[in-house]
């Protein structure tokens, strides 16, 4: 069951980057004139770490889990999160905000930062619209890798623009329009959703949001929480869409933002200076003149065929050669004339003997290399004789230890 989700999402409020030459103590000023600080989520040591159990001997930092361990056994041992996020409540302006931070502070997003206002990350939702400095970072400024975990947790990759959480283990009390009421519910609280799809009696929803960076704040925000029936959540990346027409969409998406912000990157002075100098060319142009399209019907042939079409003739075979009379008849008639007329007035040349026409070639090969091969056979011919009247000199064999080598050949003739 999947339904487009539109809500109408209180952007939160963000201010600029610390400029170069800015005054800090008349921007901190203003910051506080207009939001409120940040609460302190909880009290430093009020959060106790569990420790997991061992199941494996060896702990993988990667996975977060022991080695050799049962994985079914690992996540149905998994606890409720201890702390939860309130946006509503716990979100204000924070040291970050006043240094020019871009970056959320990861604690925040689980519930349990205890520095408020004096932690050097924000405490507020991300932008939809906002643009990280460093494109290989998540929100909370983690190191992305360049492909995802095989449990699709962790960070992400930077090669794919993921914006849908898989979100496992819903208990169900009710239809499938009511699971997806309760979906909605609690993960509008992180950021605008585009759409929510609900499999129904398989316990397993996905969330898609507008922007990237919500959906990561979200996945921090709700893993291993619950929604409403006291459930632990699973909250995974989603692997990609098989959808044709989703896989389509997300394209154009993608085309569409990487041309909003070339436009945007590109000096308005230049695209002045191109419309006029189109504007110039419009305006020197005959009237009545058309204007040939460039790169229309435009035919790329391989080296081979442009030979081919230059050695050949039209209805011939590949690979003949035209002769003189042939290529006379396909110049024009002008041309022709011309030519005939300064024939006429220049002096006329004194006969030369032709040299006699070649054999034609009565196989595979044509005359002219058969021709080839007759000389290079008589040249070989020519060299055999000559060898034969010159022997070669016979080099006398040394004796002793040091360069004879006792090989196969010397002990035949020694027999």
């Amino acid at each position: 069951m999947t339904s487009l989700v539109v809500q109408n999402f209180q952007q939160p409020t963000a201010f600029p980057a610390l400029q170069p030459g800015e005054d800090a103590e008349e921007r901190a000023k203003l910051i506080m004139q207009r939001e409120k600080p940040a609460r302190k989520q909880v009290k430093p040591g009020q959060v106790e770490k569990a420790i997991p159990e061992q199941t494996g001997k060896e702990y993988n930092i990667w996975y977060n889990k022991w080695a050799g361990g049962d994985r079914e056994d690992n996540y149905s041992n998994k606890t409720k999160s201890q702390t939860r996020c309130n946006i509503r409540r716990d979100s204000g302006w924070t040291r970050g905000d006043i240094t020019g931070q871009r970056y959320c502070c990861l604690f925040f997003a689980r519930g349990c930062c205890p520095y408020g206002y004096e932690c050097n990350f924000l405490h507020r939702l991300p932008l939809p619209d906002a643009t990280l400095p460093d494109s290989s970072l998540d929100c909370f400024a983690r190191g992305k890798f360049s492909d995802y975990r095989d449990d699709m947790g962790g960070v992400g990759s930077f090669n794919r623009q993921n914006r849908t959480l898989y979100i496992g283990r819903i208990r169900e009390t009710g239809p499938g329009s009511e699971t997806e009421e309760i979906v909605i519910r609690h993960f509008k609280e992180w950021g605008q959703i585009e759409k929510v799809r609900v499999l129904q009696h398989r316990s397993v929803a996905f969330v898609t949001y507008v922007s990237e960076l919500n959906a990561q704040f979200a996945k921090e925000s709700m893993a291993c929480q619950s929604l409403e029936n006291d459930e632990i959540l699973n909250v995974r990346w989603a692997t990609d869409d098989p959808n044709p027409t989703s896989k389509v969409l997300e394209m154009q998406r993608l085309e569409d933002i990487g041309q909003r912000a070339i436009a945007e990157k590109m000096d308005g002075r230049v695209l002045d200076a191109v419309r006029a100098v189109k504007a110039l060319e419009d305006a020197s142009r005959p009237e009545g003149e058309v204007v040939e399209e460039e790169n229309e019907d435009l035919e790329y042939l391989l080296p081979e065929e442009i030979l081919a079409e230059d050695v050949q003739g039209e209805g011939e075979p590949q690979g003949r050669k035209r002769d003189a009379d042939e290529l006379e008849e396909e110049e024009p008639p002008a041309k022709r004339a011309k030519i005939a007329g300064t024939a006429l007035q220049a002096p006329v040349p004194q006969p030369q003997a032709t040299p006699a026409p070649a054999p034609a070639a009565k196989g595979l090969l044509s005359a002219e290399t058969m021709q080839g091969l007759k000389y290079f056979a008589e040249i070989r011919a020519r060299q055999q004789q000559e060898g034969s009247r010159h022997p070669p000199p016979v080099v006398p064999k040394l004796g002793g230890l040091a360069l004879d080598y006792g090989s196969d050949e010397d002990e035949d003739e020694d027999e």
